[in-house]
């Protein structure tokens, strides 16, 4: 099966705030991007790909409301805490945090877990601290990946190496999946798909990463995962979809922006436009 995910970050943010909302108001937000969407992927086999669209916590209500019966619109939450609620446990004071539970409690069925985005933060944070582990990021990420697969949640784990680690790619990438993905039963493993992140060519004025390069992590990841599904996660855009596709152990993409200059954000007519050029019809 292709996966084709979407993380729409914090694309909320309204222009006149410093953000590239130029979609709907706020409070409208989740709903226009599913509505904008849902139909113009209902043309897709459902046995052959999925769509999954991670939002912002606030917008996933209205954007589940918006989903009509047979919507093939997936919708998940852009992380999870690494503890949960339980009967006869922790009932939920959990103050800022979001339980897998409540995620799953509101009709969600996947998450995302790890993106380079949160790795940043939680490496920040635990540099303050002076914990200099760097294994400690995976540990806390694996609690997390835990919970979500515990609640039923599918589960988007991104991996990826910086450019200070890329000479050392494949023990960073070793270490991030070994440990992330320790503790898992088989059957929790199999509700795992691991995005590839090379975070050394993200950006402005960076080099993407190529065809050779993509082939060479993607087949490492499934050596090391005995097989799990690998994505895309540097972004899937226009320009890279026809090259992604042709890579048999690539099995689907991570889109964000979709437009990168002028009026830069999501649109929804963009996004469909990738996954028309990504799997060819």
């Amino acid at each position: 099966m292709k996966h084709i995910y979407l993380n729409l970050k914090r694309f909320d943010v309204p222009v006149e705030y410093g953000g590239v909302n130029r979609l709907a108001p706020v409070a409208d937000w989740g709903r226009a991007v599913v509505a904008g969407t849902q139909d113009g992927l209902a043309k897709y086999d459902p046995a052959a790909v999925e769509f999954v669209q991670f939002l912002p916590e606030a917008h996933l209500l209205p954007a589940l409301a918006a989903r009509t019966p047979d919507s093939p619109v997936q919708l998940g939450s852009q992380g999870v805490y690494r503890v949960d609620t339980a009967p006869g446990g922790n009932f939920g004071a959990l103050t800022t945090n979001r339980p897998a539970s409540v995620v799953r409690a509101m009709g969600c069925t996947a998450t995302l877990i790890g993106h380079c985005e949160e790795r940043s933060d939680k490496k920040g944070i635990l540099a303050e601290a002076g914990c200099a582990d760097t294994a400690a990021v995976d540990r806390i990420l694996n609690a997390e990946v835990r919970c979500a697969r515990g609640a039923g949640l599918k589960v988007l784990f991104c991996i990826g190496e910086t450019a200070e680690e890329q000479p050392e790619w494949q023990a960073v990438l070793g270490r991030q999946l070994e440990v992330g993905l320790g503790g898992l039963t088989p059957e929790e493993r199999a509700g795992v798909v691991i995005g590839y992140e090379p975070v050394w060519s993200i950006g402005p004025g960076r080099t993407p990463a190529d065809r050779p390069y993509i082939e060479k992590i993607a087949r490492f990841v499934k050596a090391r995962t005995g097989g799990l599904d690998v994505v895309y996660g540097g972004g899937l855009k226009a320009d890279n979809a026809a090259m992604l596709a042709s890579i048999p152990e690539i099995d689907g993409g991570l889109i964000a922006l979709t437009r990168f200059s002028g009026d830069i954000g999501f649109y929804p007519a963009e996004y469909l436009e990738i996954i028309r050029l990504y799997l060819g019809k």
